[in-house]
């Protein structure tokens, strides 16, 4: 399933590597990054949501350097933490902030590390192209979401929305998009939502289960929606000033709220520094930011956020 994504974006990392190869001069990348003469393997795992921002990082940086052999995992940001924090990957892609005990347990194991945001991105909810809800309030998506919720038809949301069984679609509990709706949009203190859903890692699971199914909802990050809204419509949300959709301009500013997010790479600190590979992985990552952004459909960073990134970067190491 995931390459029809993939095959998605390959137009526009190809543009983007056309434009680099047009400007670099041979020992390094366009972006700036040393990557000629590396080589070795570099890991990285964790969070769909952010799989293809970091994929094609990997795609872009074998075009000039194919000695270094670049694994990206979609493990979920829970499941890429647990390999993560034993030092077993380099590299962990996360939808929100490290946990206190993913923390502890990478304390215990001596990994130290480094949280870099690479982009932002709008949590977008969905439905079934035909059906006429078009407009959630922040209370209704909890309502329909929350632990033990016993709405079952949207006419139990508003009884001017259509007698339509509903149908629920979601990612599982090791997914920072799962973890993020269930503490910052519902507030549950379980820190769950209820269970009782079609759940998938893969969010291109999601999309053809909302799609094919009358009444379907679910809920993924805005990457997901922008590249199959032929077949999905996002609802707009209400949080109080009226109904925003979603969307790159949206997010940025802070209307979508609060269903905009940071997404992040963490970095082993000792494998940055202890392996060429990584370190130039990591380094052309962050330097081609915006062009990545851009060719994945995410939204860049602002440049106070694009500098807070790059001062952190430079902080590995001491």
């Amino acid at each position: 399933m995931r390459t029809s994504f993939r095959r998605a974006i390959v137009p526009g990392i190809a543009a983007l590597m056309l434009g680099l190869t047009a400007c670099g001069g041979g020992q390094t990348s366009a972006t700036g990054s040393d990557v000629e003469g590396v080589s070795g393997s570099v890991a990285v795992d964790g969070s769909s949501t952010v799989f293809p921002l970091s994929d094609a990082a990997a795609e872009l940086l074998a075009g000039e350097s194919p000695d270094i052999d670049v694994t990206v995992g979609e493990a979920g940001t829970g499941g890429g933490f647990e390999v993560f924090c034993q030092g077993q990957t380099d590299i962990s892609d996360a939808s929100r902030p490290i946990e206190e005990d993913e923390v502890a347990t990478c304390e215990e194991a001596g990994v130290e590390y480094t949280e870099l945001q690479v982009a932002t991105d709008a949590l977008t909810l969905v439905v079934h192209p035909d059906l006429a809800v078009d407009c959630l309030t922040i209370e209704q998506v909890i309502q329909l979401w929350e632990p033990k919720s016993e709405i079952t038809n949207w006419s139990d949301l508003d009884p001017s929305f259509p007698d339509q069984e509903i149908s629920l679609f979601g990612p599982g509990t090791d997914s920072g998009t799962y973890d993020y709706m269930a503490a910052d949009v519902i507030g549950a203190e379980s820190e769950t939502t209820r269970d009782d859903y079609e759940a998938s890692e893969d969010d291109n699971v999601l999309v053809q289960g909302v799609a094919g199914t009358e009444g379907g909802t679910g809920y993924f990050g805005y990457t997901y929606y922008e590249e199959n809204q032929d077949t999905l419509k996002a609802l707009s949300i209400d949080s109080g000033n009226g109904c925003v959709e979603p969307s790159a301009e949206t997010a940025a500013d802070g209307t979508y709220t609060p269903l905009s997010r940071p997404l992040f790479i963490y970095v082993n600190n000792a494998k940055y520094t202890d392996n060429e590979a990584t370190a130039a992985y990591v380094d052309f990552y962050i330097d081609s930011l915006a062009e990545l952004a851009e060719a994945t459909q995410f939204i860049a960073l602002n440049d106070e956020q694009y500098s807070e990134t790059q001062s952190a970067l430079e902080g590995i190491g001491g």
